[in-house]
């Protein structure tokens, strides 16, 4: 909305009237100084307008005018809106309407004369507050008799007030001024729409993203994050103007943050896969890619950052690789173990040498099918669904402890479990890998009676750490290293179950550890109770 100063303003605009002048010196001012008729004089003056009105402006003047857009004359059909829709005609569309009903139409900009103004009333104003935030210009026409009347009130629903007779030119320049101003309002809001439109775009997107500033240091500090990198990771907005290496934690490989140092410093695309530390302390394998942003000069002024949780695929990857050398290393011994004493049954005629062949061939018949059973076991429980509801784990170690009681009466299995917790957990497996702890712990103790404790505590505030020890002979060096270092055919572990848990604690994004001395073995298993 113009202010008061502004009116005076337009009341002498461009080339329009000067105060003080009268209405038919104007109008012979304007006539010879611009080659044209005032708009609003005809019918006063007693002109019959024979010929149509030459419109005459200079060239310049109107190539700075011209802009496109639809204007929208609401008035009475008469002489004045016939040269206005003509003149105005040159550089916009025009819709010339009596009804005031026409404001519900699209149109750039709308002139009323003082009938359309008072019959349109409040729907100016609920036309304007439908364009809203969008500039919607209203000029009024009003002739000189009507000093005092509309005029007085119009300021506050139109944008410019123009008295008749008017110079062609200065309505030109006061129209298309107006007109530019609409035309501005909209690109700038379509292009605050478009900057939403892409905010929202990464804000939705499936991968989590974030922006951070090529400040030339050795940090890189975040402006920006999107949706599902709060998801993933749990940092929020408290975390803008930090490095991103807060994602980074101790069992971080240094070949990988050195692998991104050097991306960055040398300003070039990243693709890693990294271990990394959610607000909680949860790991897990993020799939990273960097790619810098230069600016028109080829400077790098941001790197944009994509990243993308792996642990399922993972943790695939490494079931593959253990099953593959189970496949050519376990299962090719002990097919060669029973072809080797069936050899000897067909050769030996001796009773007793065959009872023992028998006695091999029978055992490793029953480690294959041991095997077989493990590896079922192993991709049922990794590869389980997501819980629908907790398990109550209290229930499930007491229904464990009388299992292995019956299995094995002279084992002793204590429970160590916090008082008045149910202890429920949303971990996939988690019963699966602490009875495979606890088996494993009995089964392979030479004690007449085997003892193992299972202590289950709350630390930190919503992880659950469970440990089960034992005071057996405990697993040998090479059986917990691969689970680091990976498996090869000279390195491996023997018993599946010490990756069944493992996994377990991996897809959680947990920690697993083994402590193996001459008193025995502990196995820690610390997973978030909602992961």
């Amino acid at each position: 909305m113009d202010s008061e100063p502004d009116r005076a303003h337009h009341a002498a605009d461009g080339d329009g009237s000067a105060e003080g002048e009268t209405g038919s010196g104007r109008k012979r001012r304007d006539s010879a100084e611009h080659g044209g008729d005032d708009f609003g004089e005809a019918d006063r003056n007693g002109d019959d307008r024979d010929s149509e009105p030459s419109l005459v402006f200079e060239r310049d003047d109107a190539a700075n005018l011209t802009a496109d857009g639809t204007v929208l004359l609401l008035m009475d059909d008469d002489r004045d809106r016939d040269l206005l829709a003509e003149a105005l005609g040159e550089r916009y569309r025009i819709r010339a309407e009596t009804d005031p009903a026409a404001l519900d139409a699209e149109f750039d900009c709308c002139v009323l004369d003082a009938n359309a103004f008072a019959a349109a009333g409040d729907a100016l104003d609920a036309r304007r507050e439908r364009a809203d935030p969008a500039f919607l210009p209203f000029v009024l026409l009003v002739s000189e008799s009507a000093r005092g009347g509309p005029a007085d009130g119009a300021w506050e629903r139109v944008d410019d007030v123009i008295e008749l007779p008017v110079a062609r030119r200065a309505l030109l320049t006061r129209v298309s001024n107006l007109v530019k101003r609409r035309l501005t309002s909209l690109r700038l809001r379509r292009t605050v729409a478009d900057l939403r439109l892409k905010e929202r775009a990464m804000d939705e997107a499936p991968v989590g993203i974030t922006l951070a500033r090529a400040s030339g240091g050795d940090d890189r500090p975040l402006v920006y994050i999107n949706e599902e990198f709060k998801s993933l990771t749990g940092y929020g907005e408290e975390m803008l103007g930090e490095d991103c290496r807060f994602l980074q934690g101790p069992d971080t490989a240094d070949e990988t943050r050195a692998e991104i140092g050097r991306g960055l410093d040398e300003e070039r695309p990243v693709d890693v896969d990294i271990l990394n530390y959610r607000a909680n302390g949860q790991k897990f394998w993020n799939r990273l890619q960097i790619e810098p942003l230069r600016n028109e000069a080829g400077a790098t002024t941001h790197f944009v950052g994509f990243q993308t949780e792996i642990t399922e695929r993972k943790i695939r990857e490494r079931r593959l690789e253990v099953m593959a050398r189970v496949l050519n290393h376990n299962l090719r011994n002990k097919m060669n173990l029973i072809s080797g004493y069936a050899d000897l049954l067909r050769n030996d005629p001796e009773a007793e040498s065959q009872r023992q062949a028998l006695d091999v061939i029978t055992e490793t018949a029953a480690d294959l099918t041991g095997i077989a059973t493990a590896v079922q076991t192993v991709d049922d429980t990794v590869s389980g669904a997501p819980l629908d509801a907790p398990i109550d784990l209290r229930d499930e170690l007491i229904e464990l402890r009388n299992r292995i009681h019956s299995r094995y009466p002279d084992a002793e299995v204590t429970l160590s479990l916090p008082e008045d917790d149910s202890i429920e957990v949303m971990v996939v497996g988690l019963p699966v890998a602490v009875a495979e702890a606890v088996e494993n712990a009995v089964k392979h103790n030479d004690s007449p009676s085997p003892s193992v404790d299972v202590r289950v505590e709350r630390c930190p505030p919503g992880w659950i750490a469970i440990e089960v020890a034992d005071d057996g002979p405990g697993i040998p060096d090479h059986e917990t290293q691969v689970l680091e270092a990976g498996e090869t055919s000279l390195t491996h572990a023997d018993r599946l179950g010490i990756w069944l848990m493992y996994w377990v604690v991996a897809k959680a994004g947990g920690e697993f550890d083994i402590d193996t001395d001459e008193d025995g073995t502990t196995v820690r298993l610390e997973v978030p109770a909602q992961p």
